[in-house]
């Protein structure tokens, strides 16, 4: 039986929802919403307006900047070790009319292990990915990949000892689990901003790592299953 994991409140002197108009559950919701679901910022909008909650789409969209990257954090003493082989590839948004790439992994289990949004598609952007996403996760043993020529030496630099895959169709895992975040991408009809990209992309992420189970979040055993987003994002609201 795992240990429910417990927040550590850092030593602040205020709460980081502190001094904004709405309280903290309403602006979680909304990002919650938005996060979870194929909607765009007016349809947030709109739903909190049949709560009887008035709020401008603009700034639904800076509360979701805001606080996304800080729910994401919060929640990492929360999250369960990756696996040991993991599944690397690249997918793409557009971000002001141009492709942006999104470096994504994934473990054997299905963990998302980390997201990067990166202008172009080269050997540093790949080597910022692996730097991010073994900072704050245990070394595979066997990384899989797509056949891009900078993998390998990525791998040689950061994982010598792990065994690189790279045969054709031996990744549908990652390109499977794009497809989900593509899914919610879709009804943005485009980005504005790399920080955008990035943000969303690791909120979703959270979503995704939290309804399959890969957080020590909403876990409780009296807790309906459907309802385990709801109760892991309320208690991510206490502890920021």
């Amino acid at each position: 039986m795992r240990r429910r994991c417990q927040h550590v409140r850092p030593a602040v002197p205020v709460s980081e929802f502190a001094g904004f108009r709405f309280p903290p559950e309403v602006i979680v919701l909304a990002a919650r919403w938005y996060l979870r679901y194929g909607l765009s910022y007016r349809d947030v909008e709109e739903l909190l307006a049949e709560r009887g909650i008035t709020v401008d789409h603009v700034t639904i969209y800076r509360r979701v900047l805001r606080f996304t990257p800080l729910l994401v954090e919060a929640a990492r003493p929360c999250r369960h070790s990756t696996g040991d082989r993991w599944f690397v590839g690249e997918t793409y948004v557009k971000v002001v009319g141009r492709w942006t790439y999104l470096y994504r992994a994934v473990d054997q289990v299905g963990q998302v292990i980390d997201v990067l949004a990166a202008e172009h598609r080269d050997l540093a952007a790949a080597r910022r990915f692996f730097t991010r996403a073994l900072s704050h996760s245990r070394k595979p043993v066997e990384v899989t990949t797509d056949r891009a020529p900078v993998y390998p030496r990525v791998l040689d630099e950061q994982l010598p000892a792990a065994h690189h895959v790279d045969v054709a169709r031996a990744n549908n895992r990652i390109e499977s689990d794009h497809s989900r975040l593509k899914a919610r991408l879709r009804p943005m009809r485009g980005l504005k901003r790399l920080r955008s990209a990035q943000t969303i992309s690791a909120g979703n992420a959270l979503v995704q790592n939290i309804r399959r189970g890969h957080y020590e979040l909403g876990t409780d055993t009296d807790t309906d299953p459907r309802l385990r987003l709801t109760t892991a994002f309320a208690e991510l609201t206490l502890a920021i």
